[in-house]
């Protein structure tokens, strides 16, 4: 039986890659790499990453190119597909009682409710996966192809807890993947989204001990609250985590760090910023995050910033200029970038700039950190404000790569509604202090 053919379309060439050199163009289609059918991203990466490749390119006229490449191991080619997987999404099959996705609003755009559970996305974007949608022959592929690291949506390993969490029945089955991971040598990192009552406590402390386990290939954990909006009707009940709260999971982290740390060397464990700012207790010095492998999840971003101003002003001489500004964020947040600014204008003290707390009114109180403020509540709170020459907004309010809130309204419609200009600002204390004195 003939092997099925994948076909890929090139939806763009890296100018002055291989391929832009070979004279491949943006509308070309890929039909094989060293004769073998390219399934998806997995196969791409894997074949194309010898030092001899023989592509076979179909031109839009029909005709079929053979190209033989000699390049360096790993080299990439500079192709990009219009598919990023190079096949279609997998979606969630879970029905989790703390899924953010099934506590939307009704009305928003409609990539807003797909839920990826697709492993391929935890190697190119970094997602977390949990591992109940891989079957046998994706783990083998996996497996083959000794793709790592796997980022691991845990949340507890008592196997009857997690089918009860992710109202999946074979989620404690698939625990088991991990194991065999660990087995081949493939690199980790987990995640815990922790609910109150569910898998906090000695569930958290029993989850922890477990994953001890798969050290030192397991690189890191992390510890985050669930995110409740106000769009919970229907779904589990959940409480929110108080202060005690937050400083109980604080203390078995701190626990757990320095158990593991004194046999691996390592902490492995790290909680979110969300609990040192609930709990009200200072950040753990920046050689405690280890490098801040768990960034994107929250964990040290605090730290990091900080830092990272302290050493951008230590290099700046300070001086009079003048300006007013404000800078919009979420409530969790705004503590801190107002210490952050304060420190910028001991150096520059005829700056005026002025933090202002934006409430999520759009998803709920309970919902405070800026990555999912809308526009809708930043215009409402700003408007009729003094708002001076601009408006900082952070880069965490945006879709990837464009101007676009949750809520669909752009940059372009903030400024209109408030008659401002807006900057936006990475997440980089260089860049927080440049936005303001700049």
């Amino acid at each position: 039986m003939a092997q099925k053919r994948h076909e890929h379309k090139i939806k763009e060439v890296v100018p002055g890659s291989i391929a832009d050199e070979l004279e491949i163009e943006a509308g070309d289609v890929l039909l094989s790499i060293n004769e073998q059918p390219v399934r998806d991203v997995f196969d791409y990466r894997y074949l194309s990453e010898d030092e001899e490749v023989t592509l076979l390119i179909r031109k839009p006229s029909g005709e079929e190119w053979e190209l033989e490449i000699e390049k360096d191991a790993q080299e990439d080619l500079g192709l990009v597909f219009e598919e990023g997987l190079m096949d279609s999404y997998r979606s969630c099959r879970n029905k989790c009682i703390f899924c953010f996705i099934d506590q939307m609003p009704p009305g928003m755009r409609e990539t807003l409710y797909f839920k990826d559970d697709d492993a391929r996305l935890s190697f190119l974007q970094g997602n977390y996966i949990t591992l109940t949608n891989l079957s046998e022959e994706d783990m083998e592929r996996i497996l083959f192809y000794k793709l790592s690291p796997i980022n691991i949506s845990v949340h507890t390993t008592n196997p009857e807890l997690r089918c009860k969490m992710l109202n999946n029945r074979f989620a404690g089955e698939a625990l088991e993947k991990i194991k065999r991971f660990y087995d081949a040598g493939l690199e980790m990192n987990g995640q815990i989204v922790l609910c109150k009552g569910h898998n906090d406590g000695d569930e958290l402390e029993r989850t922890i001990e477990d994953l001890t386990a798969y050290l030192p290939l397991l690189q890191s954990v992390s510890v985050v609250p669930v995110g409740m909006t106000r769009y919970r009707e229907g779904l589990a009940k959940l409480e929110p985590f108080g202060k005690e709260d937050a400083v109980r999971v604080l203390e078995t982290v701190s626990k757990w760090q320095e158990k593991i740390y004194q046999r691996f060397g390592t902490r492995m464990l790290h909680a979110s910023d969300e609990w040192y700012l609930l709990a009200g207790l200072p950040f753990p010095p920046e050689d405690a995050y280890e490098g801040y492998p768990q960034i994107e999840n929250g964990v040290g971003m605090v730290r990091s910033l900080t830092e990272e101003v302290d050493a951008f002003l230590s290099e700046c001489e300070g001086d009079s200029r003048q300006r007013k500004l404000t800078l919009a964020t979420g409530v969790l947040a705004a503590p801190v970038i107002r210490e952050q600014v304060a420190k910028i204008q001991r150096k520059y003290p005829q700056i005026e700039a002025e933090v202002v707390p934006v409430v999520n009114h759009f998803f709920g109180e309970q919902i405070t950190v800026a990555g999912l403020l809308t526009g809708t509540d930043i215009i409402g709170q700003l408007k009729g404000k003094e708002l001076g020459d601009y408006l900082l907004l952070p880069e965490v309010l945006l879709k990837s790569g464009e101007d676009v809130l949750l809520d669909d309204l752009h940059i372009s419609d903030i400024e209109k509604a408030l008659q401002t200009r807006v900057r936006i600002v990475k997440s980089e204390g260089e860049a927080l202090v440049r936005a303001v004195i700049e």
